[in-house]
């Protein structure tokens, strides 16, 4: 069954106005939001994908609202894990709290811009080359096992890399100016690190786009459904940023939950590529029937559990290190 057209461009619009409506808080009036606020902005978030899930259930049918829900949860949990980075952006380049918001916003709209790319490309592949999914599949699970082994004393060393890189080809300030972008010193211009720290976040989400776009195609092959599930993931994302803080680092199991959950994801692209195939060289081109479609309520039902499994066993340990006695 397909989504009426008029429900995609009118979804769109709204979401596209709520977005600069975010934009234009963000920066003109940039301030450290309180818990309260962050809280009161996420739970905005959430049911607004909630309620989004429900009018494509009623307009649509139950599979199209799970494939949703499902995409969004995954990309949901990929970018909590995506906080960690941006702890590691706005720490070395210490920038002030005040600012921290509206460059948040901002590293958010150029992901959506590059998502929207490689989702229609990820489209255009799909559409033509279903083989494709084998490659999506052994990918995701490549990345799950570095997600899994890969420590953030890793990612750490990684970002810095890239950030000495950038700032060594760019003449650039050390010195904030609010949010401009270029200031004159001593006559010469340079750029501010606002600069910087936008091509950093953008870099940096480019990168995690490789693993969110792959990984929310093994779930739907609808493109609308994709970037709908990209843009209510990413919405609350600033307001989690300030939620969490360094609490993204304290939750040491979250990575196994989201190894986990791409482990999957691979699994059943690898089996829907089987079952699909059209390669000469395997089956003789036939599609292989014993390979089984995983349906989307179990694609839902262990996105769900991962997650609450990973952060659960974050929280006890969280506790268990909390009761120990002080060393010597």
């Amino acid at each position: 069954m397909d989504i009426n057209p008029w429900f995609e461009w009118g979804s769109l619009a709204l979401i596209t106005l709520i977005l600069i409506a975010d934009v234009v808080i963000a920066f003109k009036r940039p301030h450290v939001p309180s818990t309260r606020e962050s809280g009161l902005w996420i739970a905005f978030y959430v049911t607004l994908a909630l309620i989004f899930a429900g009018v494509l259930f009623v307009i649509g049918d139950a599979e199209h609202s799970g494939q949703f829900v499902a995409g969004w949860l995954t990309e949901y949990s990929l970018s909590v894990d995506n906080l960690f980075v941006f702890l590691i952006i706005m720490n070395r380049f210490a920038v002030p709290r005040d600012l921290q918001q509206p460059l948040l916003m901002a590293g958010i709209i150029i992901a959506l811009v590059l998502r929207a790319g490689f989702i229609l490309l990820g489209a255009a592949l799909i559409e033509n080359f279903t083989w494709v999914f084998f490659i999506f599949g052994a990918f995701l699970l490549y990345t799950a096992w570095n997600q899994a082994f890969t420590g953030h004393a890793d990612e750490e060393q990684r970002e810095n890399r890239l950030l000495r890189f950038i700032r060594s080809r760019i003449h650039s300030t050390n010195d904030f100016h609010g949010t401009k972008f270029r200031v004159a010193v001593d006559g010469r211009k340079a750029w501010t690190p606002v600069l910087v720290v936008l091509i950093s976040l953008g870099i940096t989400d480019l990168v995690f786009a490789l693993d969110s776009i792959p990984a929310i195609f093994g779930i739907t092959q609808s493109p609308f459904i994709v970037f709908a599930a990209n843009v209510f993931a990413l919405m609350g994302l600033r307001q989690l940023y300030f939620l969490l803080g360094d609490l993204a680092e304290r939750l040491v199991y979250l990575k196994y939950g989201i190894a986990a959950i791409l482990a999957f994801i691979g699994v059943k692209l690898v089996l829907h590529a089987m079952h699909e195939n059209d390669l000469p060289f395997i089956n003789g081109g036939e599609g292989i029937a014993w390979a089984p479609e995983i349906p989307t309520w179990a694609s839902l039902t262990f996105i769900v559990g991962a997650m609450a499994i990973a952060v659960v066993a974050s929280l006890i340990q969280m506790r268990v290190v909390a009761r120990r006695p002080p060393a010597d």
